[in-house]
């Protein structure tokens, strides 16, 4: 049987709208030790004709430890919507790598923008994979990991912090949070409010470092675990949260609540037929969606 070349490399076998222009590389970096840098990412880094990296001063202090010379151009939050001297670059052939202060780009860090008008302008993007907190975090929580959802950092304030937890206080899938180690034990507090001091968590503190910290608790006595030792409120956070369960009662729907359910699938969209049920019957729309799912799976 004979394989094509797409099948075997389709990044490489693909065609560029604009192929005289350069790569952008989306590499990533070590999130805390140095060890976990990809060979591949170090001959990017080498070989690209610039870096556009977050904190310049950061970064220098990686490339000084592998004795990279690449010059570096920041790209931060202030200047990667208006910066042009990077797809300048691209346009006249030359690679850029795209590297932030830790982890993989983009994942609350800078970079949309630009990955976005070189996408947009057709040049190649290609990324780098290597390591990124949240998923270090998720492999080794023992939470579900089948189906997670990520929600980046929370709002500073009290209300809106509350008002994106009351958002998710039903959300069955596995949720991930950034934080910041001095609002840590407030965004703890109020998860514990909104989502129930029992519901299973896990706290990624300085992951791959060398205080790493991984300590699961129902969030009620996290919150307490952490407001004891305030060595635990300091440094790069991740928290895992377990998704919302239906209480054993609820959990089972009638043979009268799915034969309405099947009527209305019948004729309707999932989602209303889901939400019409719930009004006749009384049962959680959120419930009666996922039978939907699964009926319709």
């Amino acid at each position: 049987m004979r394989v094509s070349v797409s099948e075997v490399c389709p990044v490489t076998a693909t065609a560029d709208a604009n192929s005289a222009a350069g790569v952008l590389y989306v590499v990533a970096t070590p999130i805390g030790n140095l060890e976990d840098i990809s060979a591949r990412a170090l001959r990017i880094l080498k070989e690209v004709s610039l870096i556009a990296a977050e904190d310049t001063r950061h970064s220098s202090r990686l490339l000084q430890h592998f004795g990279i010379s690449t010059p570096l151009a920041a790209c931060h939050d202030h200047n990667e919507r208006d910066e042009g001297r990077f797809l300048e670059r691209l346009l006249a052939g030359g690679d850029v790598a795209l590297i932030s202060d830790a982890g993989t780009p983009l994942i609350s860090d800078p970079g949309f923008h630009l990955v976005r008008q070189v996408r947009a302008a057709g040049i190649r993007v290609v990324p780098i994979p290597g390591a990124c907190a949240l998923i270090a975090a998720l492999s080794a929580a023992g939470l579900p990991s089948d189906r997670f959802a990520f929600e980046g950092f929370l709002p500073a304030k009290v209300a809106g912090r509350r008002a994106r937890l009351e958002a998710l206080r039903e959300e069955s899938r596995t949720l991930l949070f950034y934080e910041a180690p001095h609002r840590l034990l407030d965004s703890l507090r109020d998860m514990a409010d909104v989502f129930g001091e029992a519901r299973p968590a896990v706290l990624g503190r300085e992951l791959t470092k060398t205080f790493e910290t991984l300590q699961g608790l129902p969030l009620g006595e996290l919150v307490r675990w952490v407001k004891a030792d305030s060595n635990q409120q300091r440094g790069e956070c991740v928290l895992v949260v377990a998704g919302w369960q239906a209480p054993a009662s609820e959990d089972a729907l009638d043979a009268g609540a799915l034969r309405i359910l099947d009527l209305l699938l019948a004729e309707l969209p999932l989602k209303r037929a889901a939400a019409v049920a719930a009004e006749i019957t009384g049962v959680r729309k959120n419930l009666l969606y996922q039978a939907a799912l699964e009926r319709k799976a």
